[in-house]
């Protein structure tokens, strides 16, 4: 019983190790296969998660199973920082998130986003030009629009106002409803000659390069999408959270084990 804790710790790190293998892999996959910046940029954070997770699942795994007490200790450390980093963000995630929703128009099926709605951390994030600018590449490098334009290409005025798009779809590929556009198909609209209120119809153009990317709503729309993922990732980090503490409790109890035996020596 006494061996039970060193060695479901030593198991679970074995896994662990296995894990980052791939993870490494697909690292390292994606900068050779990258075509985008957003594919490119994602590349460094997954292969240092993979690193991350191969050194301490090393540190664990020698600790546990070869009796390196100062190798656990070291592990049980980085075990409660990353548990405090995930708690924090965790709680983060859930505060930055908590404002903003689309708003339902009028014999519409869809919804429209504004900036405004959202909290002022994640404004001051995609109102920065370069971040916007990086974002932005990422949302015309992906297609998005240009999926949008064949699927509705062919919709009547009143069948695409009753389609249900998403938040990006209605922030960053049409004009808003403020706008009185006239409706030539998906992403191709007359002007009027009024002046708008909104600075997010002189910002919209018919090039399918530019459409609204650059509108306040398509960051709404963006930060719509993050705040959905945001809510789904908490949810797991708080899964992930349980499971670290409950395997810094069996680390805990292999340390004291290493400890023991260190003495009885």
């Amino acid at each position: 019983m006494v061996r039970f804790s060193n060695n479901l710790i030593g198991l679970l790190n074995l896994l662990t190790l296995l894990l980052s293998i791939p993870v490494i892999v697909g690292g390292v996959w994606l900068s050779k296969q990258g075509s985008t910046e957003c594919e490119r940029w994602l590349e460094k954070p997954v292969i240092a998660l993979g690193v991350f997770l191969l050194l301490v699942s090393i540190a664990g795994l020698v600790g546990a199973c070869c009796r390196v007490s100062w190798l656990l200790w070291l592990y049980l450390l980085v075990m409660f920082l990353l548990i405090v980093l995930l708690f924090v963000f965790t709680i983060f995630a859930f505060v930055v998130t908590n404002k903003g929703a689309g708003k339902v128009v009028s014999n519409k099926g869809y919804k429209e986003y504004r900036l405004g709605d959202y909290s002022n951390w994640l404004q001051k994030r995609v109102n920065n030009t370069k971040t916007w600018n990086r974002i932005k590449s990422c949302l015309q490098g992906g297609d998005l629009c240009y999926d949008f334009h064949h699927q509705f290409l062919n919709y009547t005025v009143l069948q695409f106002s009753k389609q249900e798009l998403s938040a990006l779809q209605s922030g960053c590929c049409k004009p808003a409803e403020d706008c009185q556009f006239i409706y030539n198909n998906s992403t191709n609209w007359t002007k009027g000659t009024a002046a708008y209120n909104n600075t997010d119809c002189d910002a919209w153009s018919n090039d399918p390069n530019i459409l609204c990317f650059n509108c306040q709503s398509c960051k709404a729309g963006l930060l719509q999408n993050l705040k959905t993922d945001w809510k789904k990732v908490a949810v797991v980090n708080i899964i992930v959270l349980v499971f670290l503490i409950i395997v810094y409790s069996i680390g805990c109890c292999a340390f004291r084990n290493n400890r023991s035996e260190n003495w009885k020596y």
